[in-house]
């Protein structure tokens, strides 16, 4: 899901938050908004978490990428605390 934060937000503009099954995939997506962001010259500002407690957060200032397992997701429910930002894209 990619929200736009602008309207309710005063530190980021958009958030990234996504699932993944296993820590295998919650380090692939890492791996890859990584690697694609570095290539266009963007590195993130802080990072923290890790694939093993199911969250995995990039702060790229402006865009706040959130890598979750399913259950975390589930348990911190940030699609809800940010449900007053606009849905850009909503893939299921």
């Amino acid at each position: 899901m990619l929200l736009d934060a602008r309207g309710v937000c005063s530190f980021a503009d958009y958030f990234v938050i996504c699932s993944g099954d296993s820590s295998k995939q919650l380090e692939a997506v890492r791996d890859e908004v990584s690697q694609v962001l570095k290539k266009a010259g963007v590195t993130p500002h802080h990072c923290e978490g890790t694939t093993e407690s199911g969250w995995l957060l990039m702060d790229f200032s402006d865009v706040i990428v959130h890598i979750f397992a399913a259950l975390e997701r589930e348990h911190y429910q940030l699609d809800e605390l940010w449900s007053n930002a606009v849905p850009v894209v909503r893939i299921q």
